[in-house]
């Protein structure tokens, strides 16, 4: 019982601290509250220039959590509690950064911005620019040339990239859909009109209407279930998960423990979930082990492939520039998340800094699909025959952000074995454009997509999602490992084998040891503790099995690679550095890459025993097909984080399944 209290106050070091907050726990309502209060007392004249484009906890150093957590004293202070905020000053067109010590209710920085690129846009100021064409007559001369009725007309903001100019402004493209007929507006496109507006200025400052091309129907592309007429399809029968005893896991705040994981999550504006302090508990040596000191997505980069003047710029950071946490939907129990899913609530702060919930952010719960642990059935006993099987229950804890048109399911999964399993879902609606064609036989020219009804076009795009992982594999102290698996030839003759493949094993002593574009090599990727071996001898380590891998085919040169150069290498290791988090840059907006993983890298710094980040980079080319019209069914993909060498032997052997729920479908109960 004294373990499980500890385990349910997320300490990775066994240390009862009761008193204060976690220091990783995510700012509170009543925190952005004194936040504002405190920029608003600071900053009295100029307030109500500035918009607060990103406030978010700022971290500790990591020496200080560890330090904390290693504190014998049970009523030690944390380390200060702080909130990073970036400001915009319209009047200046300067971004602020401010740092807040919450406890002593003062700024203790504050520096202007001077690099290139801007802040988080929040979704009040696009909110607010989105109204502007409805006011503005050349927009509603071009929705009447086409016959439209602007009541059915909705704008949206889309970022506009870089591409080689050497002063740039905050600036935001507009474009807009029809809604007649439909829910599914982003199927309507009104095509040939760009509508560019200044952020700081709040006005348009540039308008393009170039062509006119027929409207996309809006028949067939509903996807409300109760405006679906028939024939429908299957009605599939009613399934969930019975836990008759309860939920195997624990909330304490935001320390969740189940079976023998704990781990704390947290929430930001930006990156949406944050998973810390991952441990695992030792059945052999009974204690909690480390293995992740904190893990998220850092950057999501989704390049279109349409040259066009209408679509070039289409070149989206989906994290750094909209936020992950910002586009975070509000869970529906029973069809985003199980019968058996508890749910918990988030907080960001709007762009005055007033709190703002998110209902139903994360959903947590116990998994069980049918899959199988581990099993064996033994025949060659003689009058025996044993089968010993174990059914496979994880932990997943769920968030869904939409990003405009896509919706991104984000699934961490927590299994006994100690593998951690990173899940990505897309599905959501395609970014199409209108065209004249209505058969592939009109196309003689590329118009980078797929024809996929009347008019409209889905086009060609890709998503990167770039992955910070502080692995701390029993420590901070590690390194990184390729085993690479090479081919030999049999060299002597008392065996009819011409050949077999070994383990080749190299540590990266530097950076640049460890960029690695998967696929090209055949190779096993180990983090591991040089520190720490098995009694065996071998070096205890968490592997990296990767999973949906691309390679990005823009050129090297093209202004979006330079911005998203971080998608260069499916794998990047660096030492910790708390400054280094965002892999597109802090100011991913309009951003010329000049402050990114990429260049970070470029130092070569040692990591051989050194406490270091695992960056991983998934994602998909994607040629849209009819099949995502006129909404998408998921597209999966993922990786697992899995222990080698971790453990002693079969961490999951003594595991003991669940109790029996009984089922009508089976020939036999136990």
């Amino acid at each position: 019982m004294k373990l499980l209290f500890l385990f349910l106050l997320g300490l990775w070091s066994c240390r009862v601290k009761p008193i204060h907050p976690h220091p990783l726990d995510p700012l509170t309502p009543s925190e952005f509250n004194l936040v504002q209060t405190i920029l608003q007392k600071s900053y009295p004249s100029s307030i109500k220039n500035l918009t607060l484009q990103y406030i978010g906890l700022d971290d500790p150093d990591k020496p200080l959590i560890l330090s904390w957590l290693s504190s014998s004293n049970s009523k030690s202070k944390p380390p200060p509690r702080r909130a990073f905020v970036v400001a915009r000053d319209h009047v200046h067109k300067q971004s602020l950064e401010i740092t807040v010590e919450l406890s002593t209710y003062s700024i203790v920085s504050s520096k202007i911005y001077t690099g290139h690129g801007y802040p988080l846009l929040t979704s009040d100021e696009q909110t607010v620019v989105s109204l502007l064409p409805f006011s503005y007559e050349p927009f509603i001369e071009s929705v009447k040339k086409r016959g439209l009725n602007i009541s059915e007309v909705v704008c949206s903001t889309f970022s506009v990239g870089w591409f080689g100019e050497e002063k740039t402004k905050r600036v935001l493209n507009l474009l807009c859909n029809y809604m007649e007929g439909t829910a599914n507006l982003y199927m309507r496109p009104l095509e040939g009109v760009t509508i560019v507006v200044d952020l700081d200025e709040v006005r348009i400052v540039k308008y393009v209407d170039r062509f006119i091309v027929p409207m996309p129907k809006a028949e067939g592309t509903e996807y409300r279930a109760s405006k679906l007429k028939p024939p429908l399809g299957p009605k599939l029968k009613g399934i969930t998960v019975t836990q008759p005893d309860g939920p195997g896991f624990k909330i304490d705040g935001h320390t969740v423990s189940w079976a023998n994981w704990a781990f704390h999550l947290g929430f930001d504006v930006r990156a949406g979930p944050i998973i810390s302090l991952a441990s695992i508990f030792d059945v052999k040596e009974q204690k909690y082990r480390r293995v992740l000191y904190q893990g998220f997505i850092s950057e999501v980069f989704v390049p279109y492939m349409d040259p066009t003047e209408e679509w070039y710029y289409e070149t989206f950071f989906d994290s750094g520039e909209f936020g992950f946490g910002q586009s975070a939907s509000s869970l529906e129990p029973f069809t985003d998340c199980p019968a058996n899913a508890a749910f918990l609530d988030a907080y960001y702060a709007s762009s005055d800094g007033t709190p703002v919930k998110i209902s139903n952010v994360f959903c947590i719960f116990e998994k069980y699909a049918g899959d199988v642990m581990w099993r064996h059935t033994e025949i060659l006993i003689p009058g025996q025959v044993i089968t010993e099987v174990r059914p496979d229950v994880s932990l997943v804890v769920r968030m869904v952000s939409t990003v405009g048109n896509y919706d991104y399911i984000i699934d961490w999964e927590f299994m006994p074995s100690g593998s951690i399993k990173l899940g990505v879902g897309l599905t959501g609606i395609l970014e199409v454009k209108g065209a004249t064609y209505t058969h592939t036989d009109q196309i003689k020219e590329d118009v980078y997509g797929t024809l996929l009804a009347d008019y409209t076009i889905g086009v060609y795009h890709d998503h990167f999602l770039a992955y910070y992982l502080d692995l701390d594999i029993d420590g901070e102290a590690n390194s990184f490992i390729k085993n690479n698996l090479e081919t030999e030839k049999v060299k002597h003759h008392s065996s009819p084998r011409k050949s077999y493949w070994t383990v080749v094993s190299e540590t990266a002593k530097t950076e640049a040891d460890a960029r690695i574009k998967l696929g090209l090599k055949a190779s096993e990727l180990v983090v591991v503790n040089s520190n720490k071996k098995t009694k065996p001898g071998n070096k205890v380590g968490y592997r990296l099995l990767p999973g949906s891998i691309i390679h990005p085919l823009l050129l090297n040169d093209d202004y979006p690679q330079i911005r998203g150069a971080f998608t260069n290498y499916n794998v990047w290791v660096t030492p910790y550095n708390k400054s280094e988090k965002w892999a597109g840059g802090l100011y991913a907006d309009r951003s010329r890459g000049d402050d990114t993983l990429a260049v970070w890298s470029l130092r070569n710094r040692d990591i051989e025993n050194k406490d270091i980040v695992l960056w991983y980079t998934m994602g998909f080319h994607h040629v849209p097909c009819q099949e995502d019209f006129p909404v998408m069914p998921t597209l999966r993909g993922g990786f697992e984080l899995r222990p080698t060498n971790y453990f002693e032997s079969n961490p999951v052997l003594k595991t003991q399944s669940p109790k029996n729920v009984y089922s009508p479908n089976c020939s036999s109960h136990p």
